[in-house]
């Protein structure tokens, strides 16, 4: 492999190498909100022993919303993931394409399809949990206006 050749196949190397440095803060996003959620659903069930009947039932449609959340920032979770590891493959074969000597575009192009599809796939389901975590947020704040006589 001359020189020039592996030049321009670390140019090439460089957007996934990207895709994969910005899936890695997404990743530490969305880990963030599942832990926030865990850690609200935990305090709303210590709550909930505590609580009148009336209150239970508010905290237990609290509790199952975030329920939904979690689902979600999971499935946003594992989708990003994949979409980091069809990056890293995706960086791999363009090597070992140059290398062997393959130029198959369509297993590169495939690569490339499927982790932004992953990634796209991987946004809606946190547009989603943003969506729920404010219909939690409405759920409470109703909670404490009937409380407090609003």
């Amino acid at each position: 492999m001359s020189l020039d050749t592996l030049i321009h196949l670390l140019q090439v190397a460089i957007s996934p190498v990207i895709l994969i440095s910005a899936v890695g803060l997404l990743l530490l996003t969305m880990n963030n909100r599942l832990a926030h959620a865990i850690d609200r659903a935990r305090n709303l069930v210590k709550e909930g022993e505590k609580a009148s009947d009336s209150h239970k039932a508010h905290l237990r449609e609290e509790i199952e919303v975030i329920w939904f959340r979690t689902r979600n920032i999971r499935y946003s979770i594992a989708l990003a993931s994949v979409s980091a590891l069809c990056a890293a493959l995706l960086i791999i074969v363009l090597f070992l394409t140059e290398l062997i000597g393959l130029h198959h575009g369509w297993i590169i192009s495939s690569l490339f399809i499927a982790s932004l599809s992953a990634l796209i796939i991987s946004l809606v389901f946190l547009i989603v949990d943003v969506n729920k975590s404010l219909i939690a947020l409405k759920l409470e704040l109703e909670w404490n206006d009937s409380q407090n006589g609003r």
